[in-house]
């Protein structure tokens, strides 16, 4: 049995077995009547996000609609307070934003990069793609767009190189702009979809309101270096199971001398200006999405034309129902004060007198326990961090690392395709096999879920 017709199963069994623990212990007298309401309704959102056969848009309403049949809200507007949230409509505007910096052009400049880097051979694209990967979130704020740009320049320079679909440069490359460049994203709150939200919620949940270079200086460290490591790793991993490289350098590499638009700069330079603006300004002062909501008007203005109602239309707006369905279960978990009666049942199976290595170690352990289970990063988020930022309270243990340890391990787990956008776009590319993801995505989140432990422990 494959691992994609196992995990249904894994999962019903799970449901199953709390299911039997909830209504034939005592574990279920703990919760009020509108409280065991709240977990039937989480329960059905699982199934919704994982095994389901309705597509995201039409559960994501079917959740709105038994949030008011199940009497959790008070008044109907409640149900609809997820589709309030700032974090939804940055990541919004960001997306197209990323979309509009694509069409003037950007997607040249990395592609210029790449190939300059091919000009001093394989060693030169090996050692500078990480590089580029690492600091490619603030200039493109989208891993699936990164991920399309670089795609067919890899797929291009291993050609050139004349190596095979299975070379040990193509499955390296494909692991860099594939799980790689799904944790690069948690460099920057701004880098996509997920660390806004993470963002957001530790406004929400955890009272925090943190500045774009406060994120930065917290997770941008332990972050590289986990990827450093887990780089050196899997590209030993790769050459002792790949033929070594042998490159065909009879082809040239020339590079197309393509000009850039004539208002590349004038498309680029308020880009930089607002990322300028998010590093300097206090946000309690200037909303952080203040400066991309005017840069997308400005984009949009018919002397750049680079934002149309076509573009507008061709947003997931799946996404967006998805994760606007997820913010108001996330409230509703915590308002009704689910989420403080999980996190004092989750203390209560902690034995006495661990200290905060072992607090820090069990919350670890149930955060990838409970990842494992969901497709979507944001949704795991979403339902997880109020979880745990209510156990932190309780024990008395630092919010701000509690509230890290949950993004980093959430952000780094690529250990089936499915975790992920990039990885499953990267896996599809049939660069590497089911074996080999699963060896590299376990080695992958162990080492960052390590690190993670390390610096909520002795850093954040």
């Amino acid at each position: 049995m494959s691992s994609s017709e196992l995990r249904p199963w894994l999962l019903l069994s799970l449901l199953g077995l709390a299911a039997s623990c909830f209504y034939y212990t005592d574990v279920g007298d703990a919760y009020s009547v509108q409280q065991q309401l709240t977990l039937l309704l989480l329960v059905i959102a699982i199934y919704f996000w994982t095994l389901s056969p309705l597509p995201f848009a039409a559960s994501s309403l079917v959740l709105i609609g038994l949030m008011l049949l199940f009497g959790v809200v008070d008044q109907p507007e409640e149900a609809f307070v997820g589709f309030l949230s700032n974090a939804l409509y940055f990541i919004l505007v960001l997306s197209l934003i990323s979309t509009a910096l694509v069409k003037a052009g950007v997607d040249r400049v990395f592609a210029h990069i790449i190939l300059k880097f091919s000009k001093g051979g394989v060693r030169a694209i090996l050692l500078g793609l990480p590089l580029l990967i690492a600091f490619m979130p603030v200039l493109l704020p989208s891993a699936v767009a990164r991920f399309r740009i670089l795609e067919p320049i890899i797929e291009q320079v291993n050609g050139r190189f004349g190596f095979g679909q299975e070379s040990l440069f193509r499955k390296y490359c494909m692991y860099v702009i594939g799980m790689l460049n799904q944790n690069s994203t948690m460099i920057v709150f701004t880098g996509g979809g997920f660390p806004i939200l993470a963002a957001q919620l530790m406004k929400d949940f955890g009272g925090i309101q943190i500045s774009w270079l406060g994120w930065f200086l917290r997770i941008a460290p332990p972050l590289w270096l986990a990827m450093l490591i887990i780089s050196f790793g899997v590209w030993f991993y790769f050459k002792r199971n790949s033929d070594p490289i042998i490159s065909v350098q009879s082809q040239n590499f020339q590079t197309e001398d393509r000009k850039l638009p004539p208002r590349f700069w004038w498309i680029l330079l308020p880009f930089i200006l607002m990322i300028v603006s998010w590093i300097v300004l206090d946000h309690e002062q200037v909303p952080l999405i203040l400066a991309p909501l005017l840069l997308v008007g400005y984009y949009a203005m018919p002397v750049n034309g680079l934002i149309t109602n076509e573009t507008v239309k061709s947003y997931d707006w799946e996404t967006f129902l998805l994760l606007g369905s997820s913010f108001s279960l996330g409230y509703v978990i915590e308002e009704t004060g689910t989420a403080l009666v999980l996190a004092e049942q989750l203390m209560s199976l902690l034995p006495s007198g661990v200290g905060d290595f072992g607090n820090i170690l069990y919350i670890a352990c149930f955060i990838f326990a409970l990842r494992f289970l969901f497709v979507v990063p944001s949704t795991s988020m979403i339902i997880i961090f109020p979880i745990i930022m209510n156990y932190a309270e309780i024990l008395d243990l630092s919010v701000m690392a509690s509230a890290f340890l949950v993004i980093m391990i959430i952000g780094g787990v690529t250990v089936l395709p499915i975790h992920s956008p990039t990885t499953f776009l990267a896996f599809q590319k049939h660069a590497f096999s089911l074996r080999e993801q699963l060896m590299v995505g376990c080695y992958s989140s162990f080492v960052i879920t390590v690190i993670a432990i390390t610096w909520a422990m002795l850093v954040w």
